[in-house]
């Protein structure tokens, strides 16, 4: 009774492939065998197959990287896709930012500049937070995806056709040796055979003994011959289709090529989309945050002060500055010290919105002209400031006198 079914044949046969190919590959590696070179035109598939695999990995890696940052999160997201279950949601870091500042703002007061502030920003950080989420699941679905189904799913099958070749490879160079070693059995046998011992000596004798003894082994090389070249023509063409078969995996590349570039472009659109989200999430946020200087100097009871000069994306770029005007700097420059000292007016051009923090004060719009003038007793970095029929205090700051 046959408690387990072991072909013992075929284990034998498969020993005697894999010994044969290992003596093949290290007789390649020493110089002594030849070798059947691939076609120029397969080698280059398969170096292009291999620099695709390695950039392909590299920039799927970085990616991920770029994606997210940190690397204890990725490795916990790696364990948990491997075990086939969702990972817990937890808040990430913009999130995470944005939450500290609403409980911040929420413990100083909302009714506080500073609070209200905090709160604001706090409220943009999450949503920034929430476009991130969309973008890290957008590019894993359009671009990662991708990318990871290709170096595990097609380079795979090409490696595994790959090896095959290599293996067809060696089989039909093994089966080359064999034969060219039984025609030069073949051959030397029937040198041996035609020559006789020219005197009758017993040393002589014995010597042809020993020959045709070893003719006898010779001829079993020989009567190898037939076999051998079969055996030729069968690895011969068991190479060439497998050869096919690997070349026709490795022309899908450009396909792969063409795949991967859609996935790119729709990798940089999600980019657009995220920054696009980002800056007008910020934009608004200055927006609310324009009159907070103001508003921060007038719960301190400070109005007389000079507020730092807040910036909105239109007066940044009507104003053509890059940078905003030092108070000390607006303070020491010769136009506005000489109309403090005059009792004349001067016209202004507005350089940034400003809004009033009391009834005191006017309102300013960026780019608009104004007419200035120094009163008596007036804090030094302010001045009054006419616009038709409403006047006010405005900051020397916002002002750029005009000639």
């Amino acid at each position: 009774m046959n408690i387990m079914d072991f072909n013992v044949k075929k284990f034998a046969a498969d020993a005697g492939t894999f010994l044969s190919r290992a003596v093949q590959f290290t007789e390649e590696k020493l110089g002594q065998a030849e070798k059947t070179e691939l076609d120029a035109h397969l080698e280059n598939l398969l170096s292009k197959a291999e620099c695709t695999k390695l950039w392909t990995e590299k920039i799927m890696k970085q990616t991920e990287v770029l994606l997210q940052p940190n690397p204890n999160a990725r490795i916990e997201e790696f364990v948990y896709e491997k075990l086939d279950r969702k990972a817990p949601s937890r808040m990430n870091n913009p999130e995470l930012l944005g939450q500290y500042m609403i409980d911040a703002g929420n413990e100083f007061g909302p009714g506080t500049a500073y609070g209200n502030a905090l709160i604001k920003c706090g409220e943009t950080q999450k949503r920034i937070g929430t476009a991130d989420r969309e973008l890290i699941q957008t590019s894993a679905i359009n671009f990662l995806t991708p990318l990871r189904n290709f170096i595990e799913g097609d380079y795979k099958t090409i490696t595994k056709e790959r090896k095959l070749l290599q293996n067809k490879r060696l089989d039909l160079d093994a089966a080359k040796t064999r034969l060219k070693k039984a025609k030069v059995a073949e051959a030397r046998a029937a040198q041996l055979n035609t020559s006789q011992p020219e005197e009758n000596n017993i040393m002589v004798n014995v010597s042809y003994m020993l020959n045709l003894l070893h003719v006898k082994w010779l001829k079993i090389w020989a009567e190898e011959v037939t076999k051998s070249e079969q055996e030729v023509r069968m690895t011969q063409s068991e190479f060439d289709r497998q050869a096919e078969i690997t070349r026709l995996l490795l022309e899908g590349i450009s396909s792969t090529h063409a795949h991967h570039l859609r996935c790119l472009n729709d990798f940089v659109e999600a980019q657009m989309t995220y920054y696009a989200q980002c800056y007008q999430y910020m934009l608004d946020l200055q927006k609310q945050l324009g009159s907070f200087p103001s508003t921060f100097l007038s719960n301190n009871n400070q109005s007389s002060s000079t507020p730092a000069p807040s910036v909105s994306a239109s007066s940044v770029l009507a104003s053509g500055s890059a940078s905003l005007p030092s108070v000390s700097n607006s303070v020491n420059t010769s136009g506005f010290s000489e109309l403090k000292a005059s009792s004349g007016s001067r016209k202004a051009r507005v350089l940034y919105d400003y809004d009033a923090a009391n009834s005191s004060e006017l309102s300013l719009l960026a780019d608009e002209v104004i007419t200035v003038y120094s009163v008596p007793g007036m804090d030094s970095d302010w001045l009054m400031g006419e616009r038709g029929n409403q006047k006010g205090k405005v900051p020397i700051t916002y002002l750029e006198l005009l000639n």
